[in-house]
């Protein structure tokens, strides 16, 4: 991240909003060009809020490298970044990520690694059933050694609490709010809670089907759209539901690849491809998310088309440079 800056101070600066409960620091990568004369919007994107979910980090670090690669010569690209920052989140839950580095005992530790309240013996908090969305109604455990743990309250943990002042300060600006995770092959949209529906679930359900339908079209991977109840299972207290609740039109959670087969544990040979697909579904909603916005447009049909198009030619030349 410090090289990244380094590197591109033109374009991207960094910042740390919080800290962990073992006292490490949560930091941001904003991305964005000066624009005078423009409000400019953001866009929110996390990765590794479960610390296990190693494919969520490597997306986030895919999806910097790809914008800065393409910024200067991809004009719709350029002209957003002038329109909108970009604030992402490498690693939101840092302490559990590193955690889970120690050894195989720890691969697949998903919580936070806050110390255990009296009477349990347990660390951690299941940081994305801490926000203040339907806390603690469905789809989590009062166990504080179980994995889907809410914690002591709404927004206990100090990683959640970062996230919700820094965003909620920003909610007016803030567009859209993604949070990557794995895996399932899922594009999941509020609500987690089976008997609430956003106001927009029409509009988040036909742009998340578009987006899946852009990620397909790369290496000809599936991804399900819909609310977690209808796909997945009910749950309560995720950001992505926070998000929508405080006013933020567009919120998803990305469950990259894969389907089971090897689940948290996906082997090399998938980071890149899972990347470069769950990074043409991200562009899909930002750039859908910006059009409306900025130009009033919201046609889906012929955009996911052409991006599909372009993104199984790219497929098909890397295939065969491979084959060569």
């Amino acid at each position: 991240m410090e090289r990244v800056v380094t590197e591109n101070p033109e374009l991207v600066s960094s910042s740390v909003y919080g800290e962990t409960f073992e006292g490490r620091n949560i930091t941001y990568l904003k991305i964005g060009l000066g624009s005078e004369g423009v409000q400019k919007k953001a866009i929110w994107m996390d990765c590794g809020i479960h610390a296990r979910e190693w494919i969520a980090p490597a997306f986030c670090q895919w999806f910097v490298k790809e914008i800065l690669l393409h910024y200067k010569t991809d004009k719709k690209l350029n002209e957003m970044l002038k329109n909108m920052d970009l604030y992402v989140t490498p690693v939101l839950n840092v302490d559990g990520y590193m955690y889970s580095w120690i050894n195989e005992s720890t691969r697949l530790w998903r919580k936070s690694r806050s110390t255990p309240h009296e009477g349990c013996t347990c660390h951690g908090v299941d940081l994305n059933r801490n926000f203040n969305a339907n806390w603690g109604t469905v789809g989590v455990s009062r166990d504080c050694c179980h994995n889907t743990y809410c914690g002591s309250g709404p927004v206990s943990e100090k990683e959640a609490q970062a996230v919700t002042q820094f965003v909620g300060s920003r909610v007016d600006q803030i567009l859209c709010f993604l949070t990557i995770h794995s895996a399932g092959q899922l594009l999941l949209l509020p609500y987690g809670h089976p008997h609430i529906s956003a106001p927009n679930y029409d509009e988040l359900m036909a742009v998340g089907q578009a987006a899946a339908k852009a990620m397909k079209a790369v290496h000809g991977m599936d991804y399900r759209v819909g609310t977690s109840p209808d796909i997945l299972y009910p749950n309560s207290g995720s950001s992505r539901d926070w998000a929508r609740l405080m006013g933020i039109p567009f919120s998803y959670t990305f469950e990259l690849r894969d389907k089971g087969e090897f689940g948290h544990l996906l082997p090399e040979e998938q980071i890149q491809p899972a990347c470069e697909e769950a990074f043409e579904g991200a562009l899909f909603i930002i750039t859908y998310v910006h059009d409306k916005a900025f130009h009033n447009r919201t046609e889906i049909g012929a955009a996911s088309v052409a991006r599909a198009f372009w993104a199984t030619v790219l497929a098909s030349c890397l295939a065969t440079m491979y084959l060569l």
